[in-house]
């Protein structure tokens, strides 16, 4: 086998070698022939050598009636077998191969498209690379894509990524198995080591494997514009010959399950399919995982991964009262009494992300800065605290210490700010205080009580009412408002 890949890195590397254009033009003629002639004999020799007994079904289709080839399950670097039986296509590759050692040489004669799954632009021009290359009628190979985007164990077939279908062209499924009585072959992010695999595999005197061309699937109109549905119809196809299910699991998620364990947090704490929610609320990955560390932190003090109130609490730095209770159940969705993962991230999006615009971030820091002097001192920022919660004895001196960043004793708009984006659930205290406080001025503008008069903003004017009738309520269920009167379960399904 070392002889044969020495071999294979000298043919790549003398066809690629004082090549014009390299990566931008495909390989003509005495090039292209040696890279699909040599690689792929001595593919089939490398195989044969470590025990592959490989069975082929379909037919092969050809350029242009098929550009891509989609191959799935994909569980194993063994797949790229189908590069010997397609007569060498290029593939889409991890940016990272191509610097191994001489694999990365003969990966490189391939003329991969490279994509890095870290870098959202990459994979942005790894699309356009693709389309480029789909629609060159025969200059480039035809393209061998794994549309799951990641190894998985075989049991179902998971969302197929778009970059296959955006093309609009034809593709040729091609589905593999592996039916051998002991499975050396299926590497995934847990289980056994890629080198543990790969002796397990030689010690096998024969491994089977099985590739099977499936007819081309050309696109209908509907399909060409909806690369989604043209992703799902082929995925839903190859599901159905080989009797496995599909589901909605991504290389995302298996990126955030991975994470999950790293930061000791259990699978059951609402990581499972989360990519559909990240879809729907329009979350960044960088973003989830920021949020993936901070529930974390809170957790990290309760048994099985989840935010009870006292963690809640304990993380806001306030003390548990009515007001706290009824912010932790518009967290706590299905009201178990704890949030997972899913229903804190669902919490941010829709609860607290809106309340904490620039806009009420200022409103809000008007609302403490009751002598407006442009600062916030301790005292004024207690007796706004104390009001909202209805707990006068509160002490309130670590969560201001958290917000004074400068540790001057007073808070700058800048600090607040800062603050505010960063713990959103403060943001949603603030508001919750101030629509309370607008709600008691109308209350008691109508009981014809003397108007507030002078060059104060509303905002002023409620807090001079709030200095005369603190409570304990915020908007979700005020006293008397019978608009607000609505269950939790209908202002969380709102």
């Amino acid at each position: 086998i070392t002889f044969i890949l020495l071999l294979a890195w000298l043919v790549a590397s003398i066809a690629t070698s004082c090549q014009p254009g390299r990566g931008f033009q495909p390989l003509e003629g005495w090039r292209r022939r040696m890279i699909q002639t040599t690689l792929s004999g001595l593919t089939r020799t490398a195989y044969f050598v470590m025990g592959f007994q490989v069975k082929v079904k379909g037919k092969v289709a050809s350029l242009p009636e098929a550009p891509i080839f989609v191959a799935a399950p994909h569980s194993s670097f063994f797949d790229a077998i189908i590069c010997a039986l397609t007569g060498m296509p290029s593939i889409v590759s991890r940016a990272e191969n191509l610097s191994t050692p001489i694999f990365g040489t003969i990966l490189s004669s391939l003329q991969p498209v490279a994509v890095s799954r870290q870098d959202p632009d990459s994979r942005k021009n790894t699309v356009a690379e693709i389309t480029r290359r789909a629609l060159s009628r025969g200059q480039w190979p035809q393209i061998l894509i794994f549309p799951e985007g990641t190894c998985t164990n075989r049991s179902c077939l998971i969302t197929f990524k778009q970059g296959a279908f955006v093309p609009q062209v034809p593709v040729q499924p091609v589905l593999l198995r592996y039916p051998n009585k002991l499975d050396t072959v299926t590497w995934t992010w847990q289980g056994y080591s890629f080198k543990e695999l790969c002796i397990m595999t030689l010690c096998q005197i024969i491994t089977r494997v099985e590739v099977e061309f499936l007819p081309v699937h050309v696109p209908t109109e509907e399909e060409k514009n909806d690369p989604i549905l043209f992703a799902n119809r082929v995925r839903q196809t190859m599901a159905n010959a080989l009797n496995v299910p599909v589901t909605d699991h991504t290389f995302e998620d298996c990126r955030l399950m991975i994470s999950a364990g790293q930061l000791t947090l259990p699978m059951e704490a609402g990581l499972v399919e989360f990519t559909k929610i990240s879809k729907k609320l329009n979350l960044k990955w960088n973003h989830i995982r920021e949020q993936l560390d901070t529930f974390a932190a809170i957790a990290s003090a309760s048994k099985g991964g989840r935010i009870g109130i006292e963690e809640f609490a304990e993380y806001l730095k306030l003390p548990i009262s009515d007001v706290l209770r009824e912010l932790f159940l518009l967290f706590d969705r299905n009201g178990d009494g704890t949030i997972d993962f899913r229903e804190y991230v669902i919490g941010l999006s829709i609860l607290c992300n809106p309340a904490n615009t620039e806009e009420t971030i200022r409103m809000a820091f008007k609302l403490f800065d009751m002598d407006e002097d442009d600062i916030i001192t301790e005292d004024e920022f207690a007796s706004i605290i104390q009001s909202a919660l209805g707990l006068p004895e509160l002490d309130v001196s670590l969560l201001f210490k958290e917000i004074d960043a400068d540790e001057t004793g007073k808070l700058s708009y800048e600090e607040f700010k800062n603050f505010a984006l960063k713990h959103p659930e403060y943001a949603t205290l603030f508001t919750t205080y101030i629509d309370l406080q607008r709600h008691q001025l109308g209350m008691f503008e109508e009981n014809d009580t003397e108007p507030l008069t002078g060059k104060h903003s509303p905002v002023r004017s409620t807090a001079l009412v709030s200095e005369l009738t603190p409570l304990a309520r915020n908007k979700v269920c005020p006293e008397g408002n019978e608009e607000d009167s609505s269950s939790t379960s209908d202002k969380k399904d709102d």
